[in-house]
């Protein structure tokens, strides 16, 4: 299936993260490699669906048929309201828009499984009869089915929004996991992998030991001195030395991995704070030294952009190459991963391929999702 390619199509992305706290909902138009946001939405996951879905994340064995289907119903239910509250904030006409492109809510990803797969919930029907707007989503598993590695996905869209210069460039994404995309110039194959954790163990060590969700611009982790014994327990971890392609996840880095290397170490948690920091900013470091070592521009995106004392500490690490955020190439870090999945979904209407074989690891490029039509 292909449709017009009009520059007047308008496409919406949904993205929900590992952080499960809500959805991302925003409106754009593309243009020739320009991406112009309409209209943004920040719309959160009730508390209690917050609590399910994290347990759902953090204990898949207590997983019931009743519990995933009763989950998949509400978190339906939530992208179809927040893509509602998009188009009344906007003022759009629903028939403007060309597509829905929905991520869903990651609660399982297991690439390297006997049987690899990835499960995002979220059921797109709901959305589609919801809104009368044709919707794609399921992007990940037709990437498996090719034997990638389903993610990460955003690296296509990096490479045709930021890749056309002389320059060499990386597009840093720090969500709950942090990614990166090494993009060597307009004649060069973009590159890309998950780099291991980013926000994801600092937001869940805060919820913890302070009973909020992050740590707001770092301040807390600021406040503490990273401990060189546990850092380079966390840091000789094996998944940081495999090569690309490479995913990961809640599954492997979440709280039992940090106390399992913590051990007999007793460390105030501040200091705990500090080294998950150090952790994430090391980690990128080397990912970049080891696979971009020519990139003279790193340009950051997701919520870790807000990290102060990040950004700050990759600076020094990364020097002399320039770290900045999209905000400087026109695209807002807090919507780039929903611009993504609204891009994703333009591809895929366009009956052209959203997956980079380089980057996931698939043996061929593929149309991305399944295509749940509008009616009427």
């Amino acid at each position: 299936m292909a449709v017009s390619a009009s520059p007047d199509a308008l496409y919406i992305g949904l993205m929900s993260g590992t952080s499960m706290d809500g959805i991302d909902a925003a409106l754009f138009r593309f243009g020739n490699r320009q991406c112009m946001t309409l209209a943004t939405h920040s719309h959160p996951y009730p508390r209690i669906l917050q609590e399910r879905l994290r347990s759902a994340a953090a204990q898949p064995e207590t997983l019931s048929v009743d519990t995933i289907g009763f989950l998949d119903q509400w978190v339906g239910e939530s992208f179809r309201d927040a893509t509602l509250e998009l188009l009344a904030n906007s003022g759009q006409n629903p028939n403007k828009v060309a597509a829905i492109g929905s991520h869903g809510q990651t609660i399982r990803h297991r690439p390297d499984a006997d049987r690899p797969f990835t499960m995002q919930i979220g059921d797109p029907n709901l959305i589609a009869n919801g809104t009368g707007i044709t919707t794609v989503a399921d992007f990940r598993r037709r990437d498996m089915a090719a034997g990638g590695q389903g993610a990460p996905l955003a690296p296509a869209f990096h490479a045709w929004l930021f890749g056309q210069t002389a320059r060499q460039r990386v597009v840093l994404n720090i969500g709950g996991f942090a990614n990166i995309t090494a993009l060597p110039g307009p004649d060069g194959e973009a590159t890309g992998f998950d780099t291991g954790p980013g926000n994801a163990l600092m937001d869940a060590w805060t919820r913890r030991n302070l009973a909020r969700d992050y740590d707001d611009r770092g301040a807390w982790a600021a406040t503490g001195s990273e401990n060189p014994v546990l850092l380079k327990r966390l840091l000789d971890d094996p998944y940081f030395a495999a090569a690309p392609p490479k995913s990961t996840g809640l599954e492997y880095f979440n709280l039992a991995w940090l106390e399992g290397h913590l051990g007999e170490i007793e460390a105030d948690p501040a200091d705990v704070q500090a080294t998950l920091l150090a952790l994430t900013a090391l980690s990128i470091r080397d990912s970049i030294a080891r696979w971009a070592p020519g990139a003279a521009e790193i340009i950051v995106c997701g919520g870790g952009a807000h990290n102060a004392a990040l950004l700050a500490r990759l600076a020094r690490e990364l020097a002399p190459a320039r770290v900045g955020s999209t905000a400087e190439h026109g695209l807002d870090p807090d919507w780039v991963e929903a611009a993504a999945f609204a891009w994703l979904a333009r591809q895929t209407l366009l009956g052209l391929p959203g997956n980079l074989p380089a980057v996931t690891g698939a043996q061929s490029s593929e149309i991305l999702g399944g295509i749940y039509l509008r009616t009427g």
